[in-house]
Formats: C-alpha cells, sequence, structure tokens
C-alpha cells in the first residue's frame, strides 16, 4: 500500500525544494516560482537501499578511448543537420522547444519520415495524438511517412519497452509534458514527472544508443515548461521561433555538446511540410523596397553563419501624451539607449516623436554589430530620406557615440558581397586590411560622422 502522500514545494527555475508556499523561492531569488509536488513514490517503487554492485566499466583512460565516434543520423533536412552540428548523434538527448503550433511536431515527423527512409528505425511516440490523427498530418506531407512506426502512449516505460522492442535508433517523445512515469504520484507535466522522464530518457539513450528527440512546450514567459534541470539534463536544446502569421521559421541551438552553440536554421512552412531556405540572406531581403526611407541593412552572425537582415525605423509625430517606444527584435533597452545617444551626440530629436522599430523576418538582434544599422534606420526615417540601397553598415555603438569595430568582419563582407552590396558603414579602427574588392569601407569615427554622411 502507498504511504500519506507529502508535498513539497518546488521551484520551477532552479528545482529547489521548500518544506511551505512562499512568494518568492529562497534558492534562487524567482518569483512565484514554487508549486506544490506530491513526492510519495509508490509502495511498489520502494526498495531498500542496496550497497553498490561489483562491477561496472571501469575507470579509463581519455587516451585509451576510440577517437572514432559513431557515425551521426542524416535527416536530409539540411538546416537541421546544420543547426545540430552535421546531424544527430547516437546516444544523444535532444529537446525541441517553441510555441503551440509553430510546427515542432511535423519537423519531427518529417525527420523521422527521412530517417526511416535512409534505414534508421524510428519510433514516433505521441501522448497527445493518435495514430489516426499522426496519419492525417502526414499525408500532408511532401515526404512518404508511411514507414514511420507511431505508438500513442503516455507511460514512460512502455515507450521505453516498445522502443528497446522494435530495435528503433531514433525515438520522438512528443511531448515530454505529456509522459509520465508509475513510480511517482503526480500528474503528468508536474516538476517531479517531467524531471524523471528525462533522466530515465537519458540513462535510456546512453545505455542502450537510441537517439531521443524530445518535444516540450513553451510558456508563456517564452521558456520551456518544466523545471530548468530539464534543459540541464539534455544534450542538446533547440528552439523554434517564428511568427504564425509568416512564413519562416528559425530553428536556434542554444545549447549544444556536439556543435556550435547559437546556430539558426531557417525553414518556410508550406502546405506540404516545413522546407529548408538554403539562402536566408535572400529570404529575408526578398521583400526589401529600395528608396524608402527607415530602411538599413546588417549583417549578423548566428553561429558561424553570417545572415543579412533589414532593419526598419518609423518616427512620427506622437498624437498625445508620452511618445511610445515600440520594438520587434530588438531590446526596448538597447532602443532607447540608441535614441539617447543620437540625441546628445548627433543632435537629433525624438522627445516629441513616436518610436517603432521593426527586424524583418521574425529575426532578434542580440549583439550589438547592428547598432549603426538601427541608427542608421532611425536618421534616415527621421530626415525621411533613404540610405543607399547598396549600403551595409555594422558596428557597435558607444555611450559617447563612438562607433567601434566588429567581429567576424570578413565573413559578413563576403556575403554582402554575394548580395550585390558595394558599401559598407564600418567603424573607424576597423582592422580589416584586405576587404572584397567589390566593396568600398566607409570608416565611420562618430555617430555624428553617420548622420552628416547619409545627409550628405
Amino acid at each position: 500500500m502507498a504511504g500519506k502522500p507529502r508535498s513539497v514545494y518546488r521551484c520551477t527555475s532552479c528545482g529547489a525544494d521548500q518544506p511551505k508556499w512562499s512568494g518568492r523561492c529562497e534558492a534562487c531569488g524567482e518569483w512565484n516560482s514554487l508549486v506544490e509536488e506530491v513526492v510519495a513514490v509508490r509502495a511498489a517503487a520502494r526498495r531498500p537501499r542496496a550497497a553498490p554492485p561489483d562491477g561496472g566499466p571501469p575507470p579509463v583512460r581519455l587516451d585509451a578511448v576510440a577517437a572514432d565516434a559513431a557515425p551521426r543520423y542524416k535527416t536530409a533536412l539540411a538546416e537541421f543537420d546544420y543547426v545540430l552540428g552535421g546531424g544527430i548523434v547516437p546516444g544523444s538527448l535532444v529537446l525541441v522547444g517553441g510555441e503551440p503550433g509553430i510546427g515542432k511536431s511535423t519537423l519531427l515527423l518529417q525527420c523521422a519520415a527521412r530517417l526511416e527512409a535512409a534505414g534508421v528505425r524510428t519510433l514516433y511516440a505521441s501522448g497527445e495524438e493518435s495514430p489516426e490523427q499522426i496519419r492525417l498530418r502526414a499525408d500532408r506531407l511532401a515526404e512518404p511517412a508511411g514507414a514511420v512506426t507511431v505508438l500513442a502512449e503516455t507511460l514512460l516505460e512502455r515507450v521505453v519497452a516498445q522502443a528497446a522492442a522494435l530495435g528503433a535508433r531514433v525515438v520522438v517523445v512528443d511531448s515530454i509534458q505529456t509522459a509520465y512515469t508509475a513510480d511517482l504520484e503526480g500528474a503528468p507535466g508536474n516538476v517531479g514527472q517531467v524531471r524523471e522522464c528525462a533522466a530515465r530518457l537519458m540513462r535510456f539513450a546512453k545505455e542502450s544508443g537510441p537517439a531521443v528527440l524530445l518535444v516540450g512546450h513553451v510558456t508563456k514567459g517564452g521558456g520551456i515548461a518544466g523545471p530548468k534541470t530539464l534543459e540541464h539534463i539534455v544534450d542538446t536544446v533547440l528552439y523554434f521561433e517564428g511568427e504564425s502569421a509568416l512564413d519562416h521559421r528559425i530553428l536556434r541551438a542554444t545549447k549544444n555538446r556536439f556543435g556550435s552553440v547559437d546556430e539558426v536554421g531557417v525553414f518556410e512552412m508550406t502546405a506540404s511540410g516545413l522546407l529548408p531556405v538554403a539562402n536566408p540572406s535572400a529570404a529575408f531581403l526578398a521583400a526589401r523596397h529600395a528608396g524608402i526611407s527607415g530602411s538599413a541593412v546588417t549583417a549578423l552572425m548566428e553561429g558561424t553563419r553570417p545572415m543579412l537582415i533589414e532593419i526598419q525605423a518609423l518616427a512620427s509625430r506622437a498624437g498625445f501624451g508620452t511618445p511610445q517606444r515600440v520594438s520587434a527584435g530588438l531590446d526596448h533597452r538597447r532602443l532607447a539607449v540608441l535614441l539617447a545617444v543620437l540625441e546628445r551626440r548627433a543632435g537629433l530629436t525624438f522627445t516629441a516623436l513616436d518610436v517603432f522599430v521593426n527586424v524583418v523576418g521574425g529575426m532578434r538582434l542580440s549583439e550589438p554589430s547592428s547598432d549603426l544599422a538601427v541608427a542608421a534606420a532611425l536618421i534616415s526615417s527621421v530626415r525621411d530620406r533613404a540610405v543607399p540601397p547598396e549600403a551595409l553598415f555594422l558596428g557597435e555603438i558607444g555611450l559617447g557615440g563612438e562607433v567601434r569595430a566588429v567581429a567576424a568582419l570578413d565573413r559578413r563582407l563576403a556575403e554582402a558581397a554575394r548580395h550585390g552590396f558595394r558599401r559598407a558603414f564600418v567603424g573607424s579602427r576597423t582592422g580589416l586590411k584586405a576587404p572584397p574588392e567589390e566593396v568600398e569601407l566607409v570608416r565611420i569615427a562618430h555617430v555624428g560622422e553617420l548622420s552628416h554622411r547619409l545627409a550628405a
């Protein structure tokens, strides 16, 4: 018989336990992060603590370990393989998170179909859809998915047993929030169930060899639902992002033990599934109109890949009250800093203007190298004068108005030259001595100088 249930309050951010509820976690300081969890283990799962067993693998020197790693499983979805670092590593645990309806299940079903076509046995375990519903989605895909083995199950022990019986080399669990283990009390999706299921799948992957792909739902705060330890357990964390109203989807790696982090893959959502975008720069600049004020182009480094991104700005007279500051894809605090620098160092006035900044394509500006392009777009909008259509802007702006150099400039300029850009505004201290012959470097020392050059 099961004992009397015992409850603790567990922090969803750091996983720390507290005996009673409070508004703030004592371990990490997060507010409103404590949730009640029943931690009583079923009687059948209680076993006396045993002494450590003898045997097991002995410790080895690293130089005695075989250097030849097992070949990665290729999905033939070029952008998916690129973000993972070349394909799925056998025995790895990958977490794919994203907003509801963004296309996570479609992406992984396409991967399963292509893996089966390549001879890699795959099990697709869904706790949210029946096989009939999965079939309806599979019929819409361009690639045939009839060979994929599907399992509608939420009990983790059955999923693992079926994967072992099938001899699957890749297992998809959709989603980790619906899985549960019979050894723990509590409903699927609570902190304990999510953490324990992820830990058991990790052990299954490491000991038995199959790669496991988990689907994770995203909360309204933007993080993956469940304890933060979920992201620590897995080998790779991928975020599938994008606006539901747009065709483009972005797959971003925020953790990867087997490749580069911050790599980005771009997909296009179509009626027949997700299609990899081989040339993201061309896709993001496809709808750009030259000769319109408030538009500037910069080159971002997403991992090891340069991407050309258009930044749009609109400054208009405020109708009433406090002027608005609205940004999409750019941190609003960074926008406030740039507006203050332009007012103080370049002589522009935004106190009576509403300011709107948009990064085209759903991308996010996370590096300061885009500061110069944001400033150029704002200057262009205030003066209602378009920047040169073949110009690229690369530079970080300091609080004194100085324009600083950026890293990996050669790769950014090479990508710009490939798409027809012939002039690049960069910091005056840029040390690049041999830029591409097609690109003229315009060195800018101060943001005020940028304002004068764009007015000329």
